[in-house]
């Protein structure tokens, strides 16, 4: 296993051997996907390319995040100068935009806009593992890592093919792990996403990750392309101290 990072990167002393029996369990336990029923969630829209159009709507508050209510807006942490926001289309779809927005002196702007996928039966407040469902929240991300080398990541990134997915896994998502940010659902935030430990048991589930996206839904992760999964780890700084909110839209807007 190799470990790497920009900026306040962590050493990690896990023997290889341990990272390799662990991941496959945080894999098969979290944002595994087998290549079965997608749920329905059909391929997302052409990626945004540059910077996303503001509408009217934001321009009216822009220390307000689009479309995310009072009760999400007030979870956010005042130090938190950066979010990405998964805007899912659905409480039972497994499509989503995923965009990334900075704040400057208390007003946040969107930076960048890709389609993506969510949990292939949608969304829920109460995630438990199995469920094929996104867990709707707002979550900090302090952990990286993937099969391929750290592309220049703020975040601590743990590289490893420990992340490669089983090989009974449908060929489409071989790649899926190339690149992952973990989301701190239930985990340990400042170890390997691949580290198997549930805080809250593992009936509430766990390894809910942004990940690359193999075309339709996950077991409950957030995927998007390989050039928006590196754009974030480039981009999201530990200093900044990101987040995601995420859900179906009627869940943000509450």
């Amino acid at each position: 296993m190799e470990t790497t990072g920009v900026g306040r990167a962590r050493g990690r002393t896990t023997a290889t051997l341990a990272v390799a029996t662990v991941a496959v369990a945080a894999l098969l336990g979290g944002c595994g996907d087998d290549g079965g029923d997608d749920g329905g969630g059909g391929k997302a829209a052409a990626e945004s390319g540059g910077s996303a159009k503001k509408g009217s709507a934001e321009k009216a508050d822009p220390t307000r995040l689009p479309g995310v209510g009072d009760r999400l807006h007030a979870k956010i942490p005042a130090r938190s100068e950066q979010v990405v926001a998964v805007h899912g289309e659905g409480a039972d779809s497994a499509d989503a935009t995923v965009e990334l927005y900075t704040k400057e002196d208390g007003r946040w702007s969107r930076d960048k806009s890709w389609p993506a996928h969510n949990g292939k039966r949608g969304w829920t407040p109460r995630h438990h593992e199995g469920d094929k469902r996104s867990p709707v929240g707002v979550f900090s991300l302090s952990d990286a890592g993937g099969v391929l080398p750290d592309p220049g990541a703020k975040l601590p990134y743990t590289h490893t093919a420990a992340f490669t997915p089983p090989s009974y896994w449908a060929k489409s998502t071989r790649h899926d792990f190339d690149r992952v940010i973990a989301i701190d659902y239930n985990r340990v935030e400042g170890t390997s996403p691949l580290d198997p430990t549930r805080p809250e048991g593992q009936s509430r589930g766990g390894s809910i990750w942004l990940h690359m996206d193999h075309g339709s839904g996950t077991s409950g992760c957030v995927s998007l392309s390989r050039s928006g999964m590196e754009y974030l780890l480039r981009t999201l700084d530990p200093e900044r101290h990101p987040v995601v909110v995420m859900g179906d839209k009627a869940s943000l807007a509450k």
